[in-house]
């Protein structure tokens, strides 16, 4: 009887191990009797009637990602790679249709993909597909949406996350941006250049404006002192005539001394014979009187025209 009774409680274990199993979070199970759908558990402890229930498989509710890799042509005939990852799920109350209808969930999004992309791509440039990476996302997430829908798989973002266009013509668009850097950075130093002449310009403008002001104020401080100078000679009885050539000859000894105290000058003042500055004093008072002669000549033939005939 003891025999008999170990066998019995071994089956009865047996049978009570596997009436149970448990279902992980965010995971469902598919339970068939005889080969026929029973029920989808969820997770939790679970139970089914052993050798007569079985779980035919199982399917996680996770956000799943499928990157795929699409070679094109743009337009522009540019042969093209592009990365495209498609996020994706279980929707949870189609966990029936995500088992039994679809078989390989990853081929059929891979295929929808490619069909996608290689029918957006080869209407763009390639510089647009550059810039219109989100537009190709947004036409794969609806193609797959309306697709993936009836299989019970819901796309919840699909992202272009590379764009690798051949090796020659990376290059060559390298070689354009550098280019183009290089096309700014001259324009900038013309600039720059261009700026530097006009403030030079006008800084050497500012100094002779500056330079030509000195110089008229010191000639009108020389004018104001012989003009000084005059009027204390015509105080001594010294007419005007007299004293301009007095002071003529006056700076020109004046010149001489400063240029025998400068003893490495190679400056020699022509002429410079001792009778230079009497003869210059006679030929001033000679040239005056010579002109104060011919004014008086003018004026008189204005008064009288007769005469000048």
């Amino acid at each position: 009887m003891s025999v008999l009774l170990i066998p019995i409680l071994f089956l009865l274990l047996v049978t009570l191990f596997l009436s149970f199993f448990t279902v992980k979070q965010q995971s469902a199970a598919i339970i068939e009797r005889f080969g026929k759908f029973l029920s989808i558990r969820h997770s939790g402890l679970q139970m089914k009637i052993p050798f007569i229930d079985r779980v035919a498989g199982r399917m996680s509710l996770k956000i799943q990602q499928l990157d795929v890799i699409v070679e094109t042509k743009t337009l522009d005939d540019v042969f093209v790679r592009l990365k495209i990852s498609v996020q994706f799920k279980v929707i949870q109350e189609k966990v029936y249709d995500a088992f039994y209808k679809l078989d390989y969930a990853h081929d059929q999004i891979t295929s929808y993909v490619f069909d996608v992309v290689r029918a957006e791509v080869p209407k763009m440039k390639l510089d647009d597909v550059f810039v219109k990476k989100d537009d190709i996302a947004i036409a794969v997430k609806m193609e797959l949406n309306d697709a993936m829908s009836d299989y019970g798989y819901d796309i919840i973002k699909t992202l272009v996350t590379d764009i690798d266009p051949d090796a020659q013509v990376k290059e060559a668009m390298n070689r354009i941006n550098a280019s183009e850097r290089e096309k700014i950075a001259a324009q900038f130093e013309g600039d720059a250049q261009r700026i530097l002449i006009v403030e030079k310009a006008k800084a050497e403008a500012e100094s002779k404006r500056l330079q030509g002001q000195g110089i008229a104020d010191q000639r009108r401080e020389i004018a104001r002192g012989l003009e000084e100078s005059v009027e204390v000679l015509n105080r001594v009885g010294i007419n005007s005539q007299e004293a301009s050539a007095l002071i003529v000859v006056t700076q020109h000894y004046d010149t001489l001394q400063s240029l025998g105290e400068e003893t490495n000058s190679n400056l020699i003042l022509l002429p410079n014979s001792p009778q230079t500055g009497s003869n210059m004093l006679n030929d001033m008072v000679a040239s005056f009187v010579a002109s104060n002669q011919i004014g008086e000549a003018m004026k008189e033939g204005k008064k009288n025209p007769k005469n000048l005939e």
